[in-house]
């Protein structure tokens, strides 16, 4: 079995940005490409399970989330970076209904594992929102962290609350 690493989208890898999903608005957050890097050479494959309820409201279409990710991933590899998978949970309850894929609840990390053979125990989550770590939890992730950039979260389910990238890079090195 393999271990993954799990990156939320927004607020993880780019800049929270309300409903993002043009390219010219896309800010990648520092230290995401050293973070991703140095996993890959830990031997992780790299996961991005993002919700992405804008699709859901009418903000924009699944052609410009496909859009936005193709970019982004060609980014990546720029930096020498595989993104082995990009899930996404195009709905939002109170307009398309429940799904086992939207944040907190596991399916995203769930499905990965399945279609990869992930050893879920000894994988890691990093999320910027409470939902992401309890979607980590619900899924068998044991290790997280909750990047809080503005450090306003006082209690956390993640293991290590952290003001930036940077900090888990220190602490895994």
């Amino acid at each position: 079995m393999k271990k993954a690493l799990f990156l939320d989208r927004d607020g993880v890898i780019n800049v929270e940005k309300e409903y993002l999903y043009k390219i010219e608005d896309f800010e990648f957050i520092d230290g995401i490409f050293e973070l991703i890097q140095h996993f890959m050479e830990c031997g992780y494959l790299i996961f991005v399970v993002t919700n992405q309820s804008g699709i859901a409201r009418g903000y924009y279409s699944e052609e410009d989330f496909e859009e936005l990710t193709a970019w982004m991933l060609g980014a990546f590899y720029e930096h020498g970076i595989e993104i082995t998978h990009v899930y996404y949970c195009p709905h939002h309850p109170d307009i398309s209904g429940e799904c086992s894929c939207r944040k907190p609840k596991p399916g995203m990390l769930l499905d990965a594992a399945k279609a990869f053979d992930i050893d879920l125990q000894h994988s890691v989550m990093i999320g910027d929102k409470e939902r992401d770590i309890e979607a980590g939890l619900n899924a068998g992730v044991e290790e997280s962290y909750l990047l809080d950039t503005e450090q306003k979260t006082k209690h956390s389910q993640a293991t290590k609350i952290v003001a930036s990238l940077h900090e888990i890079l220190e602490e895994r090195c």
